[in-house]
């Protein structure tokens, strides 16, 4: 059998942002202005559906165009990352963008902190739709495998539906894109930093706190999850490449249930570590998990709903015989809420 470690090194060897936040005071600024929230222009009736292209670590990318004040440059691509709070460009497409320096933020990633130059991004086209005025973090563009990083702030308000059976992702209201027909699992999400947070997740008999993170393909546990989940750690550590460039050794474990809502995954594979973006959420005391994409391509099709604070799951039709499969105990859709 395969060492699990070793295929965990592998698969995260630049891996996304588990949660990006970045402080909102920027240290000695070229350029002082005040924090704004950045405004989203998006068409009441249509959804806008992208193709979905895929890096060589299974995440997935859009295509974007980055403007300023004076003229729009692209397209690049950018990893949609739902467990990022800030949207990263990479310096390079910065610099193409002619987009300067307008001060300097911390950045937390799940392998620590990094100060890093923050620019302002005038808009970010994302087919017929577009987010304006996002002050981003720059990174380098070979720590983040892609142009950049569309995360959180990029997303309020809309659906994303990731949709595997189909290899295709939308971004809409949830009327475009189907409402809630179709789905085996619907959950009522709490909402922190504009993350949603799943609070009643069991991982082997174990409450935990679970976060969608499409920007990471194997599941991240907090320390707090490990001590609960004893019998999950094994003896394999693995080092974990933050897109900030910073590594943190993790302890790889295996938990044999993980259940949502009603659905099954056996046989996940978590890295266990301290990442400060647990104590940003208030998880740091809590056992948490963020789901990764090794997990989540187990279903037909996922759908973070941002407006109503709700997340949908679609099981496939026959149930997979392998280990580290997606099962539904109910024949109905099930419907949970976190609270």
């Amino acid at each position: 059998m395969r060492n699990p470690a070793a295929r965990f090194v592998a698969a995260v060897a630049s891996a996304a942002l588990a949660l990006a936040s970045t402080a909102a005071q920027a240290t000695t600024p070229a350029t002082p202005e005040p924090a704004s929230t950045p405004s989203t222009q998006t068409p009441s009736t249509d959804s806008e559906v992208l193709g979905l292209a895929v890096d060589h670590h299974d995440r997935m990318t859009v295509s974007v165009a980055v403007g300023n004040e004076k003229d729009t440059h692209g397209p690049f691509d950018f990893l949609v990352d739902t467990g990022a709070e800030r949207t990263v460009i990479a310096r390079a497409v910065a610099d193409a963008a002619g987009l300067s320096p307008t001060g300097r933020g911390l950045i937390l990633s799940v392998a620590g902190k990094r100060e890093v130059d923050l620019v302002t991004i005038e808009a970010i086209n994302l087919g017929h739709r577009a987010v304006y005025r996002l002050t981003a973090p720059t990174l380098d563009k070979a720590d983040i495998g892609a142009d950049g990083i569309l995360g959180l702030d990029g997303l309020q308000g809309l659906r994303v539906l990731l949709d595997f059976a189909g290899k295709r992702m939308a971004v809409g209201d949830a009327a475009s894109l189907g409402g809630n027909e179709g789905y085996d699992i619907v959950i009522k999400a709490r909402r922190k930093s504009g993350q949603l947070i799943m609070t009643d997740a069991v991982i082997d008999g174990v409450r935990t706190a679970v976060i969608i993170d499409t920007g990471a393909d194997t599941s991240i546990g907090n320390r707090a999850l490990q001590r609960a989940l004893a019998h999950a750690k094994g003896d394999e550590t693995a080092q974990l490449l933050s897109v900030t460039g910073q590594r943190v050794t993790a302890d790889m474990g295996l938990a044999h249930n993980l259940d949502i809502g009603g659905l099954t995954l056996v046989n996940t594979l978590i890295a266990f570590t301290d990442a400060p973006p647990f104590e940003r959420l208030g998880l740091g005391r809590r056992p948490a998990l963020l789901l990764g994409m090794e997990q989540l391509r187990l279903f037909h099709r996922v759908a973070i709903d941002f407006a109503a604070h709700r997340i949908l799951f679609e099981v496939p039709d026959r149930t997979p015989a392998s280990a580290n499969a997606a099962s539904s105990r109910r024949p109905h859709r099930a419907t949970g809420t976190s609270r």
